[in-house]
């Protein structure tokens, strides 16, 4: 009997010990906020707290490449600014006096997330890093990034410089429809004309289809991470923001949407009936579903109420179930040519 209390107290004992750690390991998964959009349509595979305000540490450049690609000649050789030289937090080590180009600056910024990059292209930019906080805020109100504000080009720690999972990833989103953009977050290794880096995105080494985006940290943010791949005909941005394993958990989220969603195209030339009156949709549209939805064409016939070939004959709508997801005019099949 007091053998058997025995083996009962040492089995309670080490559950008591193991079941804790199950829950931590299940909790370290969970972001404090996450999203999954994909980029040409903008549309969300998946969301948790996307729209609570939350500090965003390194991944603030996205932003800041983003502004210096659309506005700089990259291949323009400057001299580094003082304020850049000693630059808080992570740094690629500017010298004073040094001789850099800009594009030597983007991909230390992006590949190797240095904050005296920042700091040297926000001066080379606007004169200050203040006015290149209210450039940076400027272009995040045109994204449509209600719910975002930058205080800095580099993420350090500003009680008043945040976004949300959604705004961070349409600014991604967009970002990543930039060619130039792309190529500088996709690069593993980048050889300068004065600098050479490594990227240190593991996303880009660890996950097949990935080709981006930028990783960041501080002890108020947390792990954040953007990630992008491409697959099965189309890209998807993933952004975690606040998770201790962003990696884990991002690779898990760019497989679920993958599994379950496909793309599908509505041909332009694809011919729809207005009544007698042949039809089309005036350029090429792409949607993305889910795999196992069930979809309804339906065209509304106008050909009687719009004689001329200037006006649309109807409407093309596609119903998943009862749910619309999309709609478009339906012109006669010569209109436009």
């Amino acid at each position: 009997m007091f053998k058997k209390t025995i083996c009962a107290v040492l089995t309670f004992l080490c559950v008591s010990l193991i079941v804790p750690k199950v829950i931590s390991l299940t909790a370290k998964a969970e972001a404090k906020a996450e999203i999954v959009m994909e980029v040409s349509t903008g549309k969300t595979l998946h969301e948790s707290n996307a729209d609570l305000k939350l500090p965003m540490a390194s991944t603030t450049k996205i932003m800041t490449a983003l502004i210096i690609i659309e506005d700089c000649n990259l291949d323009e050789v400057i001299t580094v600014p003082d304020g850049a030289v000693g630059a808080e937090g992570s740094s690629v080590y500017l010298q004073h006096g040094e001789k850099i180009s800009i594009k030597d600056l983007l991909y230390g910024l992006m590949l190797r997330s240095g904050n005296d990059c920042a700091a040297a292209l926000a001066m080379y930019h606007s004169g200050s890093i203040n006015n290149f906080a209210e450039c940076m805020n400027k272009k995040a109100k045109e994204i449509g990034a209600e719910n975002t504000h930058f205080c800095n080009p580099s993420g350090l720690p500003d009680d008043k410089h945040y976004t949300t999972a959604k705004d961070l990833c349409m600014i991604s989103c967009y970002a990543m429809k930039n060619k130039q953009f792309q190529k500088v977050v996709g690069t593993t290794e980048y050889r300068g004309q004065f600098r050479s880096y490594t990227n240190k995105n593991k996303m880009l080494y660890n996950y097949d289809s990935a080709t981006g985006v930028k990783t960041g940290y501080t002890v108020k943010a947390g792990r954040c991470l953007v990630s992008s791949a491409y697959k099965n005909g189309y890209e998807i941005v993933c952004v975690v923001l606040n998770c201790p394993d962003m990696y884990e958990r991002s690779e898990e989220l760019l497989d679920d949407c993958f599994s379950r969603y496909r793309k599908i195209e509505i041909n332009e030339n694809k011919v729809f009936m207005c009544g007698i009156v042949p039809c089309r949709i005036l350029k090429n549209a792409e949607l993305l579903v889910k795999k196992d939805c069930d979809l309804t064409f339906e065209v509304e016939d106008l050909s009687k109420q719009n004689q001329s070939d200037n006006q649309y004959k109807g409407f093309l709508r596609i119903y998943d179930e009862k749910d619309l997801i999309f709609e478009q005019k339906l012109y006669s099949i010569n209109y436009g040519k």
